[in-house]
């Protein structure tokens, strides 16, 4: 190998490290800023668990605490969780709290999903009474018999129309007004699509 063609491959390689020093330190950069990002979605949901807590408290999970709707600056106070500047034993305190907060709203999810869908809450409705049913009255009686739900009434038509296209309901129009009733299990097989009168 002659000296110029090991000047030659020498230089490539310090080009070569050179470049990959300067993509690193470029993707060093990046990561550095996800995860101020990452902090600060952290201290959010953190000041977010710390909300749903404080409305787990009542026994009428339908109406927040008084304390709650009194006291917003305790929440305020806790923006700084994902902040690793912060020294001392508040620091691994907040921490502990964020991993408690994650299981609470894990069991909270939990003991959610055990509600009935609201899709069947509606066809129960449906099936006590004998004429039909505009979707404004189903979600008025829905509100009444159920204050722990509280649907749109845009929700409340879009499940009505799912329960329309399963076949479960029947949809009536009366000139402007659409009304739903339920389908009898000897019906089911007759179509959903006859009521569309």
């Amino acid at each position: 190998m002659t000296s110029q063609s090991t000047s030659t491959l020498r230089s490539r390689y310090v080009e070569q490290a050179a470049s990959d020093l300067e993509e690193n330190r470029r993707r060093q950069q990046e990561l550095a800023d996800t995860l101020e990002v990452l902090k600060q979605e952290e201290a959010l949901l953190s000041d977010i668990m710390r909300l749903a807590e404080r409305y787990e408290g009542p026994s009428d999970p339908s109406r927040p605490p008084e304390s709650a709707q009194e006291k917003p600056a305790p929440v305020q106070a806790g923006r700084g969780a994902g902040n690793t500047s912060r020294k001392g034993p508040a620091a691994g305190a907040t921490a502990k709290n964020a991993v408690r907060g994650k299981s609470r709203a894990k069991t909270a999810a939990k003991g959610k999903s055990r509600q009935p869908l609201l899709g069947d809450v509606l066809l129960d409705l449906l099936r006590t009474h004998d004429e039909p049913r505009l979707a404004k009255e189903l979600r008025d009686e829905l509100l009444e018999k159920h204050p722990d739900r509280t649907p749109t009434p845009q929700v409340v038509r879009n499940t009505l129309e799912s329960l329309v296209a399963k076949g479960r309901i029947r949809r009536h129009k009366q000139q402007r007004s659409v009304m739903y009733t339920p389908v009898e299990p000897s019906q089911k097989g007759s179509g959903a699509s006859a009521g569309d009168s």
